[in-house]
């Protein structure tokens, strides 16, 4: 289908990527060279414009480029290893809490049935359902501004959680209550004495417990001198996986 007024856009020149808006007026100059509101509306995605390529967004790019940060988001590097090693699928119900800005649950939301996501900071939240709301992500998502410690959920059991708080040891107990027996839940803490504490909460209560770190190192994909790229995010979170045990 042809770009649309109102159509997100991921540009590329260069190296330089920017994700747009496509509305009347549109500009954007690199260099010499510019494209306009006219150019694009029309052509199919994947067209070269006087050295612009017009690219498709995927959920990556949108959450690199697109979303809003009132605090860090999980990288999709994470975010992304995040949902496959909770074995989630379209019939499964997800528990998450600590929101942030809302990235991961983008990316729990493509892939469960459905997500219903805790978040204690009034900023946070409302960011992160005006990004959804941007995109038109996360419909099979109930967001709810509240401490998950005070969440009633009587009765309820999911097939996989995820956790990003500051102390989530305080949880653990709650946490376990509500998931079905031998569901994964993970974790995302970015120092090792944090790390160490929930090891040894988690000890009775999770099993099948996995502690890592993902490195990602992106190279120039120039094919004369192919090169890492001069720059790269190393440290973003230790992940910490365990699984129900009774």
């Amino acid at each position: 289908m042809p770009i649309q007024e109102g159509d997100f856009v991921l540009i590329q020149v260069e190296d330089k990527r920017f994700l747009k808006r496509i509305t009347k007026g549109f500009n954007l100059s690199y260099k010499k060279r510019t494209l306009k509101f006219e150019d694009i509306v029309g052509k199919e995605f994947g067209t070269l414009v006087n050295g612009f390529y017009l690219l498709k967004p995927n959920l990556e790019t949108i959450i690199l480029y697109g979303f809003k940060r009132k605090t860090q988001i999980i990288y999709p590097k994470d975010a992304f290893y995040i949902a496959f090693r909770l074995g989630i699928n379209k019939s499964s119900t997800v528990l998450e809490f600590g929101i942030g800005s809302g990235a991961l649950t983008a990316v729990l939301s493509k892939l469960a049935g459905s997500v219903i996501a805790y978040e204690v900071s009034p900023e946070f939240y409302k960011n992160a359902l005006k990004n959804w709301d941007t995109f038109g992500l996360c419909k099979n998502v109930k967001a709810i501004n509240q401490d998950f410690m005070d969440a009633d959920l009587s009765g309820r059991e999911f097939d996989a959680c995820f956790v990003d708080v500051r102390e989530p040891w305080l949880y653990l107990k709650k946490v376990h209550s509500v998931l079905k027996n031998s569901t994964m839940c993970g974790f995302l803490l970015p120092t090792t004495n944090q790390v160490s504490r929930l090891l040894q909460e988690m000890d009775g209560l999770f099993g099948g417990v996995e502690v890592m770190e993902i490195l990602l190192r992106r190279y120039k994909p120039v094919y004369e001198r192919l090169r890492p790229e001069d720059m790269m995010i190393a440290h973003t979170g230790y992940l910490v996986f365990g699984m129900k045990i009774m």
